[in-house]
């Protein structure tokens, strides 16, 4: 998919597309690949999680797109081709929130708005993660969805509208309504009980955003 294999970083792998060689599709390839290793998990997931005794085998991806430093970094002594700058820190802490979510990619706007047209997307959040005072607009891909999932997406959107505009008991109806529908969309169970508290206990404040203190 034309991506460059930068590193590995304990279990984790960090590609990179774009470099060295200019690509205008870029981000539509790192969406293709994320696609193809999430489809690589879920038909070998069994079979690995049997082989190495994975309770349960689960991945997290997150793709951002922006302007970043690439080239030979370090020393005279020690030096590799990487990529570093606050794009770079935003793909990583994308990739830390899927456990939060329950989702297995999730990509910035910035990318969103490159592959939407090769791909299908929802809207997810906004959040803010540790490290950056900008809001960031959070986009699930979905690769190969359940026709249950995929009908539920048209009251997602409006019930994460709803939400946003501080309509909690609204939203939580919604989200409800996604659930009873398809009872695996782990976003909408998130927000159910995020609705509940916020309902409870309404904000005198309310942005719609979501502050994350921890990676």
């Amino acid at each position: 998919r034309k991506g460059l294999l930068d590193k590995y970083i304990g279990d984790a792998v960090m590609a990179v597309f774009g470099a060295p060689l200019p690509d205008p599709n870029h981000a539509e390839h790192a969406c293709y690949a994320a696609s193809d290793i999430l489809r690589l998990v879920q038909t070998s997931r069994q079979k690995w999680q049997e082989t190495f005794k994975f309770k349960e085998l689960r991945i997290g991806i997150g793709i951002n797109t922006g302007p970043m430093t690439v080239g030979n970094m370090g020393s005279v002594r020690r030096f590799d081709y990487t990529v570093i700058g606050d794009a770079v820190n935003l793909a990583s802490r994308l990739e830390g929130l899927n456990k939060f979510y329950g989702t297995s990619i999730l990509t910035s706007e910035a990318t969103y708005r490159q592959a939407k047209g090769d791909f299908l997307f929802r809207p997810l959040d906004e959040v803010q993660v540790k490290g950056k005072k900008e809001k960031v607009r959070l986009y699930e891909l979905l690769v190969d969805p359940a026709p249950d999932q995929r009908q539920i997406l048209p009251l997602f959107a409006e019930a994460l509208l709803r939400y946003e505009e501080g309509d909690f008991a609204r939203a939580k109806n919604l989200f409800e309504k996604c659930l009873a529908k398809y009872p695996a969309d782990s976003p909408s169970r998130l927000f159910v009980e995020r609705c509940g508290k916020l309902a409870s206990q309404p904000p005198e404040d309310w942005e719609g955003v979501t502050t994350f203190v921890e990676k």
